[in-house]
């Protein structure tokens, strides 16, 4: 019998000895696995927009229609891995919040609903950012994708983010439908959130389980490219009228004060990024200047979102619109993309003077720009 209870006593003490161990190694390596309840106190929420029960025999969260976004209490997630199963309700959005600091500020991926089990929609996924309360899903026209997304199974989901990368997963856990390579957003850490009418299940959170994913920002394709206009000089905003589209008063006078705009990946001035957003219709005025050796023609490529009026040494050069929804919208969809259009600029010899406003009421606003090539000019500023 001592025998007997000596041996049980040092099996305990081993068992016991592991688990500190282990212990000890989650908190060393900050690694922690946690399968999330799924129930009312976990949550913020409105008040009757949100079911907590068993759905199709396992514990789900059902997310009622108009419930806004639901909060998941005492999380602060940096990095790591966020897995849950859903089935989408909503006709038209479903997202997952993380980094969220508030509405104003955080990182959002979501899916187009009314693209389910469509694979070649090629917007059924997008990753844009909330920035100083606009979703910049207009300006990041290159963070999409497709998927194939079942309308009354369930779907699982994975998102993976490491630093400033992310790469998510739709169903299919060994190919991701989308891979940013540096996260947009202000924020880097913050709560995790849901919104749009659907219902959830087998929600976990892997605490800094980044399979590998960098941390370090991925390779901006057009960083080492020196067609593209990065540096501008940028006048204050200005409300415009109601009802007036563009008045000659609007161009700056010789006391305009500017300061400098450098753009970001891909070449996008971001002017959502320096002014943030606003209810009423706002202009700004972008100005840049290019020295030529001879009097030539060069062709700018131009993404803007949402309105520009472009004046070469004074005199208007080009002008045009890309309003998502409305039959001027530019390829790709109304969003600000290097294909949105082109033009030639005719050039003098010496110095001449771009002049460019933008004006925006829709979401994100910013342009992009590139000239088809350096030979002979050169750019002030760069």
């Amino acid at each position: 019998m001592k025998n007997l209870f000596i041996i049980i006593f040092s099996i305990l003490s081993l068992a016991v000895s592991a688990q500190k161990k282990e212990k000890k190694k989650i908190s060393e390596s900050g690694h922690a696995n946690h399968s999330i309840p799924l129930i009312a106190g976990n949550w913020e929420f409105q008040s009757g927009k949100v079911q907590f029960d068993t759905y199709d025999s396992r514990p789900a969260m059902k997310i009622l229609a108009n419930a806004g976004t639901v909060v998941l209490n005492d999380n602060s997630f940096v990095n790591g891995t966020i897995e849950y199963d859903f089935i989408p309700v909503d006709p038209m959005f479903a997202s997952l919040y993380f980094h969220c600091q508030d509405k104003m500020e955080n990182e959002c991926f979501y899916f187009r609903t009314d693209a389910h089990e469509d694979s070649t929609a090629m917007d059924l996924v997008q990753y844009a950012p909330h920035v100083s309360g606009v979703n910049l899903w207009d300006l990041l026209g290159q963070y999409q994708g497709n998927g194939y997304l079942k309308k009354t199974a369930w779907n699982h989901v994975k998102v993976v983010v490491s630093g400033m990368q992310m790469r998510a997963y739709l169903n299919d856990m060994q190919r991701p439908v989308l891979e940013i390579p540096r996260l947009e957003g202000n924020t880097s850490k913050g709560l995790i959130a849901f919104d749009g009418e659907s219902i959830i299940s087998n929600l976990v959170i892997k605490t800094n389980e980044t399979e590998g994913l960098p941390a370090v920002s991925g390779v901006d394709l057009t960083a080492h490219d020196p067609r593209y206009l990065r540096n501008w000089q940028v006048s204050e905003p200005f409300e415009t009228p109601a009802n007036i589209d563009f008045g000659a008063d609007f161009i700056p006078k010789e006391d305009q004060k500017w300061e400098t705009i450098t753009a970001e990946r891909m070449g996008l001035i971001n002017l959502t990024r320096k002014f943030g957003g606003n209810e009423k219709r706002r202009m700004v005025w972008l100005k840049l200047n290019i020295d030529s050796k001879s009097t030539q023609k060069k062709i700018m490529d131009l993404g803007f979102s949402d309105e520009v009026w472009v004046m070469l040494n004074g005199r208007f050069l080009y002008t045009d619109k890309n309003s998502y929804g409305r039959p001027m919208m530019k390829f790709p969809f109304g969003r600000c993309s290097i294909e949105n259009t082109r033009f030639s600029i005719p050039l003098k010899a010496g110095k001449n003077e771009i002049l460019m406003a933008v004006a925006n009421d829709f979401f994100g606003w910013g342009i992009v720009a590139r000239l088809e090539d350096m030979k002979g000019i050169t750019i002030e500023n760069r």
